[in-house]
């Protein structure tokens, strides 16, 4: 009797091959969800960096354009049409689409760093689909280096003295500042003595003297939605010369 019961016993015991499968087929169906949830929050993670990168790069490209234009530096170049000639003038071009000075900011070395040749300018975008800004910096020697970017002066009836600076190519050292613009453009604020006692202009034929300020006017060539968006960028001239140092003085 107790043979015949262990045998018995024996025989119940132990899973069949009907529950394995099953067994085997939740095991895979529990997998499939987390590697699919796994999925999902690894997409939703990459597209939420990517959202804080767009917007970080919008931020970090107002921060520049801020800084170097905060840092301008009245400058002068020494032009030297031939080897026994130099003339001084202002080192500051003003033009619709591309600025040129002297600044203390850099984005290689920010405040700390020696002055640089800033060379902000608008070019076609890529496949000419719209235009980018980018800026084109080197380090600041002094005037003479400086009078190497003039191509030549000219005398107009509407502005006495009119600079021609060599074009800046971009290259490879060239920052991208923003990209897929639907525009660009410098307008540059002009002091009235009558009312409205100031207006933007695109052009600066005062040569020897500082605009009020300047406005980068910008517009995203797609807007996205959610996303931080490139807008226009307006900086004062915030800059102390005293008596004897102006431009006119040096002219």
């Amino acid at each position: 009797m107790e043979h015949n019961g262990a045998v018995a016993l024996c025989a119940e015991s132990g899973i069949t091959l009907i529950e394995i499968l099953i067994a085997v087929s939740l095991l895979s169906l529990l997998s499939v969800g987390m590697l699919v949830a796994m999925r999902l929050g690894f997409n939703t993670m990459d597209k939420t960096d990517a959202r804080l990168i767009r917007n970080r790069r919008v931020a970090n490209t107002r921060g520049i354009i801020e800084n170097e234009i905060a840092g301008f530096i009245p400058s002068f170049a020494n032009y030297r049409p031939d080897p026994k000639t130099m003339q001084a003038v202002p080192f500051f071009q003003t033009e619709a689409e591309t600025m040129r000075f002297v600044t203390a900011y850099s984005i290689e070395e920010g405040w700390r760093g020696r002055p640089r040749i800033a060379v902000l300018q608008v070019i076609p975008g890529e496949n000419n689909r719209g235009v980018r800004l980018i800026v084109n910096e080197a380090l600041y020697t002094g005037p003479d280096q400086a009078g190497q970017q003039i191509l030549g002066i000219e005398q107009r009836p509407s502005q006495p003295l009119f600079i021609r600076y060599a074009p800046i190519a971009a290259s490879a050292q060239s920052f991208v500042l923003a990209d897929r613009l639907e525009y660009c453009r410098f307008l540059w604020l002009e002091p009235l003595p009558r009312p409205p006692f100031e207006r933007w202009r695109p052009d600066w034929e005062r040569p020897g003297s500082l605009p009020l300020g300047v406005r980068i006017e910008m517009t995203p060539l797609d807007v996205t939605q959610n996303d931080l968006q490139i807008s226009t960028v307006t900086v004062p001239f915030a800059v102390n010369r005293p008596p004897g140092t102006t431009y006119e003085d040096r002219l």
